[in-house]
């Protein structure tokens, strides 16, 4: 089975469109600023630092190329493994393209993200397994004795507060991108399995795949990162955001993760109405479900207060 790539989307359908994480594209479909969408379809981490403050003091990094050495070997010590096995990645999509540049052939078993079966060239049953984890969209971490060649733990870290499962033998992919919840910034990482692995990553990845500013943020970032509180702190508006939906007659999904799924068809488009974007998961072949990114406190007081209206 041949993956092809996904047609592009018109503008007028962005608004209705599967795709989380598009909100300049619906607000440009809809005419109106972005800055004006409380934006719930990209999962990101509620209660992350301000990374725009930490990259205003890193603007002068423009003027210089790219040097990853540094920030590769300030997240290996954070993360727990060897400088020689990290590959930081333009995003985690980077990431994804990279391991399945290296190992074409794989297998992934449905609902999962989509961009495995975008980048890799052949499924094929009993080819090495890609897998989220937890799993999305249904935000369940996998038990111990769950096997993958590939673990993508984007959402991992606030889950559980550590940084990886520590699958050594696997390639592991990671989100700087979602723990710190700059989608625009760009940063991601691959873990190899050996040196050897890491140094074939590098040798197709495009040179100065990564900016400076990017690479500026990583250390200072780190120095006020807390997985284990912000993983906690997650939970609890997770919980929270579960008791007011059920107090509002909504069939929610519980999960492990740093989102909610919410039963019923159309809550993308109801919602947008009143400039609350979330994930309408179609895509993932489940039309009647909505994944709804858990939000830090003014996102939460717009969903409620958007589906009120909607009720009305």
């Amino acid at each position: 089975m041949t993956i092809r790539p996904t047609a592009a989307r018109s503008s007028e359908d962005a608004a209705t469109a599967a795709h989380g994480g598009d909100a300049e594209a619906v607000a440009k479909a809809l005419g109106i600023d972005p800055a004006g969408i409380c934006d719930l379809s990209a999962s990101l981490n509620p209660v992350a630092p301000n990374v725009a403050d930490v990259v205003r003091l890193h603007a002068d990094r423009i003027f210089r190329y790219p040097e990853p050495t540094a920030a590769t070997s300030v997240l290996a010590g954070a993360i727990g493994v060897e400088p020689e096995r990290l590959v930081l990645t333009n995003g985690g999509s980077e990431a994804i393209a990279l391991g399945a540049q290296l190992h074409p052939v794989g297998w992934v078993e449905d609902p999962e993200f989509s961009l495995y079966r975008r980048h890799l060239h052949l499924l094929e049953p009993g080819a090495p397994r890609w897998r989220s984890n937890p799993s999305n969209p249904f935000g369940v971490l996998a038990q111990p004795t769950e096997q993958a060649q590939v673990w993508d733990e984007a959402f991992y870290p606030l889950a559980t507060g550590r940084w990886t499962r520590g699958d050594d033998s696997a390639w592991r992919l990671g989100s700087l991108t979602k723990v710190w919840s700059c989608p625009g910034l760009r940063l991601g990482y691959l873990i190899a399995p050996d040196p050897q692995a890491a140094a074939d990553a590098r040798a197709v990845q495009p040179e100065w795949s990564v900016n400076a500013l990017a690479l500026a943020v990583v250390e200072p970032l780190l120095a006020v990162t807390d997985l284990e509180d912000w993983a906690v702190e997650i939970a609890r508006r997770r919980g929270m955001l579960v008791d007011e939906m059920r107090a509002r007659g909504l069939g929610v999904v519980d999960t492990q993760a740093n989102w909610v799924l919410v039963r019923g068809s159309g809550w993308r488009q109801r919602l947008l109405k009143h400039r609350v974007l979330v994930r309408d998961c179609t895509s993932f072949g489940l039309p009647e479900l909505a994944r709804v990114a858990v939000p830090d406190d003014a996102g939460l007081e717009r969903l409620l207060t958007a589906i009120d209206a909607c009720a009305r």
